[in-house]
C-alpha cells in the first residue's frame, strides 16, 4: 500500500491517507469524524468550526457537507476497498 507523507516547516508529519466518513464518531453522516481521524484533530473542534463557518458563509458549508456526505466513502466500505485494490494492482 502506498502512503504519502508531507512534512511541514517544523518537520512534523501530516497523515495524507485516504479520507473516509467515520462509522464510530458521527453525529449526522460521519464527515467531521472522518476529517478528525485523518488530521488527528478532535472531531468536536471540527464540528464547532463547521457550524461557525456555516453561519458565516450563509449556508455554503452546508452544501459542502452534503457533497462530502455523498462523495466520501464510509469507513470499511467494501466498494472503496475493491477500488483501492484495483488501483494498487494496476500500478
Amino acid at each position: 500500500m502506498y502512503s504519502v507523507r508531507v512534512y511541514s516547516i517544523r518537520n512534523s508529519e501530516i497523515n495524507m491517507d485516504k479520507l473516509y466518513r467515520s462509522k464510530d464518531d458521527r453525529m449526522i453522516a460521519g464527515v467531521c469524524g472522518g476529517i478528525g481521524k485523518n488530521t488527528d484533530i478532535d472531531s468536536n473542534l471540527i464540528r464547532i468550526l463547521f457550524i461557525v463557518l456555516a453561519f458565516c458563509s450563509l449556508g455554503v458549508m452546508i452544501l459542502i457537507y452534503l457533497c462530502s456526505w455523498i462523495l466520501l466513502p464510509e469507513e470499511g466500505d467494501i466498494k472503496s476497498e475493491v477500488i483501492e485494490a484495483e488501483y494498487r494492482i494496476k500500478e
